[in-house]
């Protein structure tokens, strides 16, 4: 047997009784420490921070933090899984996105088809240029980037690439749009606002 089927199962284990809190946690509960989060390198970083504009017209940076808290054991971006964070930009708008992972677990970031969440594997990014570099083997307490233009409109989800990962949960809906004039953010059951 490889070590690989090991490590993702490893990284799909359920919190041990010792470890699970007497009060499981809201989704988007930011007070659990998870062993090994290097904080610094994303202090000061809120979901807010998930779509803002560029600074290059018809353009938007996206930060995301993996393992930002122990939602979803720790499988979400900025304290979001499941795509109950939607970010929505127009069409052809250029996206440029920062990917941090303080953990010592391997996370990356891609851009896939929604369908795609359900699947074990994602070899390849949807739109040229989305995704991580390595995203099949994911990164260590690191920082990497990735720049893509949505030439279509549809549903689509920025997922971790590291195998078994998004169908656990780790992915943000990233909804392209021909209709909208201006980009967006949706942070669970709340009302979508406009990034301005």
């Amino acid at each position: 047997m490889t070590r690989f089927p090991i490590l993702a199962l490893l990284c799909l284990a359920p919190l041990t009784q010792a470890q699970t809190p007497a009060t499981p946690p809201p989704g988007h509960d930011h007070s659990l420490n998870i062993p090994g989060i290097k904080k610094e390198l994303f202090a000061g970083i809120t979901d807010a921070d998930l779509l803002k504009l560029g600074t290059e017209p018809k353009s938007v940076k996206v930060t995301l933090v993996a393992t930002f808290n122990a939602a979803n054991y720790g499988m979400n971006f900025n304290g979001w899984s499941h795509g109950k964070a939607i970010l929505t930009v127009p069409v052809g708008w250029k996206v440029d996105v920062t990917f941090i992972n303080p953990s010592p677990i391997p996370h990356s970031a891609i851009i896939i088809e929604k369908s795609d969440t359900k699947k074990l594997q994602i070899t390849e990014p949807y739109f040229e240029g989305g995704a991580t570099p390595k995203h099949l083997v994911g990164l260590t307490v690191g920082q990497a980037t990735m720049s893509f233009t949505p030439d279509e409109a549809g549903e689509f989800a920025l997922a971790c690439g590291f195998p078994a990962h998004a169908v656990s949960g780790h992915w943000l809906a990233f909804n392209v749009s021909a209709d909208a004039k201006a980009p967006s953010l949706q942070l669970g059951e709340k009302a979508a606002v406009e990034i301005k």
